[in-house]
């Protein structure tokens, strides 16, 4: 082993490491690995910048432009509302919601699908009276294996395709994917449907009774003037402050906290931290004299606080919000739109909402002017938990976006490469304005194109030292006399292990190289090889930090940090048993 291979595997090494700590963000991590590999002289200059412009960025910008358009027009929505007559048993339910949203994930992005179907899910189980813990992990897990069907419907497949063709100069075509990535996607939701979300713990409704609230939420309430709570002992509140809404803190004065005593004596002007849920806030408010302390934002200050819009949404993964507090939303938002309420699952929040800095998976309950705080919304990447309106030409212009989105996909099977033929159609979605200019760019991912140009450089380091050639051979060394097939199953679970601690595009641009180099050793198809590196790379399921999926219904689902694996871990067990047959079926090897 020359120094070049040690020096590149220590440099791989350490960029695992970081990614799955999680410090500093991936694409960051992907820049920083990028210039160690031009400084060392693995890769010149040029060649790493061309990444950037590699078809597979291109491919992913397009795709996840195209997912707002498909989400504009409406068509997630046309097609929910035609079988919600259908959820009134609970497997039709769970089953038709993981359908859904997994088909629409094999020609969209991910996670904005998901986006799509998440109030639409929470809706349906408020009206079917069912706990949004039963819907919600299926309904992730149905996203993350939709994507599998398709070479759009996920990076990793993207990546994989583009990798083919830069090697054989034939790249993956759009339904390559799908006799594997397909049946496994099938065998999964059957699964979620049938018997995995039995496997949540009971605290999240496993037993399908009731409803659960989210119950977390922390509140800040001001003691008007003419407040029936002033001069009231704590204790003696018991019908006030019970379950239901619980006194967490106080705060008098300027900044003065203080311990929610029960003989402590409310004074006009206390700040009362208060831990509650949506439906008892409004109540509390009214009876009792208390005020929301957001309703003093001086862009509200000429707006009757009962007419003022109460929206619950969450932070998704990458939202401008992540990282920040609730002052920068106010700022963000001209002081018109304010965080009144939060929740978090896996911490117990006894401070000010004002003093906590939010996560994705976070809930909020923002108050703002009702004409606005919509856009506002939009504006944060913030994800509404409620039922959108299905407006009544919808039907029309959902039609008119699947039938450009066909129209683009034939014309890159046959005349003109994916990439163009995908940038062509938000060319027609702008000009027929199912696409407005103003939101050209809002749903594109850039830290994840940012990733996938800095990595392709170190994959293409891997290659130039020849360290993807050794560490091929040592596999084929270790393996010894196993059959293909077993090397196969080793790469597709080595790939889905990495893929839940590392970012999934980023897995696929490490793993693809070692598969194919592994595959010219053993004299196997490469193309078997690749596609377990596809299958693998978009299979995390064990945490929820796998995939922003996961994240994303970690808040609404009142799910804990390991909660994710009892499903998950069968699931992705179900996963290698089918597509390994599927696999060496399809593409033989």
């Amino acid at each position: 082993m020359e120094f070049a291979h040690i020096s590149m595997l220590g440099l791989l090494l350490i960029v695992l490491v970081l990614f799955a700590w999680g410090r500093w963000r991936y694409d960051v991590v992907a820049l920083m690995a990028m210039l160690a590999v031009v400084l060392a002289g693995w890769v010149p200059a040029n060649d790493a910048l061309a990444g950037f412009g590699h078809p597979a960025v291109i491919t992913v910008a397009a795709v996840l432009t195209i997912s707002r358009a498909l989400s504009n027009a409406g068509t997630v929505d046309l097609l929910t509302a035609r079988i919600m007559p259908l959820t009134g048993s609970l497997y039709a339910h769970i089953g038709l919601m993981a359908l859904v949203v997994g088909f629409a994930s094999a020609f969209m992005n991910n996670v904005g699908a998901l986006a799509l179907m998440l109030p639409v899910a929470l809706a349906s189980a408020r009206k079917r009276e069912r706990s949004p813990g039963i819907l919600l992990m299926p309904l992730a897990f149905g996203s993350i294996l939709g994507g599998l069907a398709t070479v759009i419907g996920t990076p990793p497949n993207i990546i994989i395709a583009t990798y083919r063709a830069d090697l054989t100069g034939e790249a993956f075509s759009m339904f390559d994917f799908t006799p594997v990535g397909g049946l496994v996607a099938l065998a999964g939701i059957a699964f979620v449907s049938l018997i995995g979300w039995r496997l949540l713990p009971r605290g999240v409704g496993a037993d399908g009774g009731g409803h659960v609230e989210i119950d977390s939420y922390i509140c800040e309430l001001r003691v008007a003037e003419d407040s029936s709570l002033i001069g009231e002992r704590l204790g003696s509140l018991s019908e006030v402050f019970s379950d239901d809404a619980m006194a967490v803190g106080l705060v008098r004065g300027k900044n003065q906290y203080m311990h929610p005593h029960a003989w402590r004596v409310l004074e006009q002007g206390d700040l009362l931290i208060v831990r509650t849920d949506p439906e008892a806030l409004r109540p509390l408010l009214e009876k009792n004299g208390l005020e929301l302390v957001a309703s003093k934002l001086s862009g509200l200050e000429n707006i009757k606080p009962e007419d003022l819009r109460l929206v619950e949404a969450t932070v998704p993964p990458r939202s401008p919000l992540e990282g920040r507090n609730s002052a920068f939303l106010r700022r963000r938002t001209g002081q018109t739109v304010s965080v009144v309420a939060m929740a978090r699952e896996g911490a117990s929040i006894r401070t000010r909402v004002r003093d906590q800095t939010f996560r994705a998976g976070d809930v909020l309950l923002l108050q703002g002017e009702p004409d606005s705080i919509d856009d506002s919304i939009a504006d944060l990447g913030l994800l509404p938990l409620a039922e959108r309106d299905i407006k009544l030409n919808r039907p029309m212009r959902a039609l008119t976006g699947l039938a450009v989105f066909a129209l683009a996909l034939a014309l890159g099977a046959t005349v003109m490469s994916l990439p163009i033929a995908l940038l062509l159609a938000v060319v027609v979605y702008v000009l027929i304005d199912l696409l407005p200019v103003r939101e050209l760019y809002r749903d594109i991912d850039w830290s994840v194109l940012v990733l996938l140009g800095g990595m392709m450089a170190v994959g293409q380091a891997l290659m130039t030292t020849g360290t993807t050639d050794l560490v091929a051979a040592s596999i084929v060394q270790v393996t010894g006399g196993l059959s293909p097939i077993w090397v196969l199953t080793l790469i597709l679970v080595a790939t889905m292990f990495l893929s839940d601690l590392v970012n999934n595009a980023a897995t696929a641009l490490i793993m693809a190289p070692i598969a194919y180099g592994v595959s010219v050793h053993m004299g196997a198809n490469p193309d078997a090889f690749l596609m377990a590196v596809a299958i693998g790379a978009s299979c995390a399921f064990l945490t929820p930090i796998g995939h922003q999926s996961n994240t994303l219904v970690m808040g609404p689902g009142g799910y804990r940090f390991g909660d994710y694996w009892r499903m998950g871990l069968p699931l992705e067990i179900i996963i290698v048993l089918v597509a390994v047959p599927a696999i060496s079926y399809f593409w033989p090897l």
